[in-house]
């Protein structure tokens, strides 16, 4: 941000402490104004023609930018996505302890990574990590919507799930 000195241009559009507009001036006349005034010359549109300079209290209006940006990362939601593992082989109480985590991640709002990965020759059985994956997706009807279906990545076979109130926002 370009204050009092450090503005290069020789003629600014010059806008009052009040707002208004004093049309356009050189930039001694302008720094003239803003130290009259007991303010600083704050270059806020260096790229119009001829650039807008406008008198303000800079100290005020940095204080001001930075509070914008704080409520606006207030508002942002982090979206993180949780990994849940799983066999192709994997037997029923494992299957219900992954399942109720998944629940409980999504419950949370996160999304949901479900990965399979086949090891050695269970990679010529794909049709069975691709069920188990199908078995999740059903029993997380509920409280998810499947946003990636079942795909392969190398030796590892991936379906996103993600919350089902997020999907309606």
């Amino acid at each position: 941000m370009m204050v009092n000195d450090g503005i290069r241009a020789r003629e600014v559009r010059l806008i009052g402490a009040n707002g208004d507009q004093l049309g356009v001036k050189t930039k001694s006349e302008a720094l003239q104004l803003a130290e009259d005034a007991d303010l600083d010359l704050v270059l806020v549109a260096p790229k119009a023609k001829p650039p807008v300079a406008k008198i303000l209290d800079y100290g005020k209006y940095r204080f001001e930018l930075q509070k914008k940006e704080r409520e606006s990362r207030k508002k942002q939601k982090v979206i993180s996505v949780k990994e849940v593992r799983l066999s192709p082989t994997i037997d029923v109480n494992d299957f219900n302890t992954k399942l109720k985590n998944a629940k409980k991640f999504l419950a949370k709002g996160e999304k949901v990574r479900v990965s399979i990965r086949f090891k050695g020759r269970a990679i010529t059985h794909k049709d069975i990590g691709r069920k188990v994956l199908d078995r999740m997706a059903a029993e997380t009807a509920d409280v998810a919507t499947v946003t990636q279906r079942p795909k392969m990545d190398g030796r590892s076979m991936f379906l996103m799930l993600s919350p089902k109130d997020q999907d309606q926002k």
